[in-house]
């Protein structure tokens, strides 16, 4: 029973990690995780500070990890899809100002939240780019929703220095 424990709790951790980070649960608290210690003190860590999430079983070096893009993967350049085969360019600047070509271009800023760029417009539309598997995807708000509601379209998003 004592093996168990530690493997039942490595488990669930991984699952709340993979549910947060995956967007699944979309609560607005979803800002920070909570660790709970055997001695039942706890722990509350912001997710836009969290790059890497190890857990390890059995003292060994090998186990599971989440990586999350960082900060700086998102400055730049950026080819996003609105899923209808148009296309755009969104630039995000270090100091966390945006801009677009859609229309006669537009403003907004941006900001790392989780591991993913969260970008909000003047005209009141926001977007995230997010990683999902092994691509960016971009998904797009109208104005009224949240970023927790559902997307108005999703299309594929690319670095501009990324190959495609």
């Amino acid at each position: 029973m004592r093996t168990a424990y530690p493997r039942f709790l490595a488990a669930a951790l991984f699952l709340l990690a993979v549910t947060t980070f995956a967007g699944a649960a979309s609560t607005s608290n979803a800002d920070s995780i909570v660790i709970t210690f055997k001695d039942g003190h706890q722990q509350t860590f912001a997710l836009a500070d969290i790059v890497r999430m190890e857990f390890r079983s059995s003292g060994k070096a090998s186990g599971t990890s989440i990586d999350l893009p960082t900060r700086s993967r998102y400055v730049g350049k950026w080819t996003v899809g609105d899923g209808q085969g148009h296309n755009y360019v969104f630039t995000l600047e270090e100091n966390g100002q945006a801009s677009n070509n859609v229309g006669s271009g537009n403003h907004g800023t941006w900001s790392y939240v989780a591991g993913e760029a969260r970008i909000s417009w003047d005209n009141g539309w926001h977007d995230i780019i997010r990683r999902v598997d092994m691509k960016y995807l971009k998904f797009a708000f109208t104005p009224g929703k949240s970023f927790d509601d559902e997307p108005s379209n999703v299309g594929d998003a690319h670095k501009n220095s990324d190959p495609i």
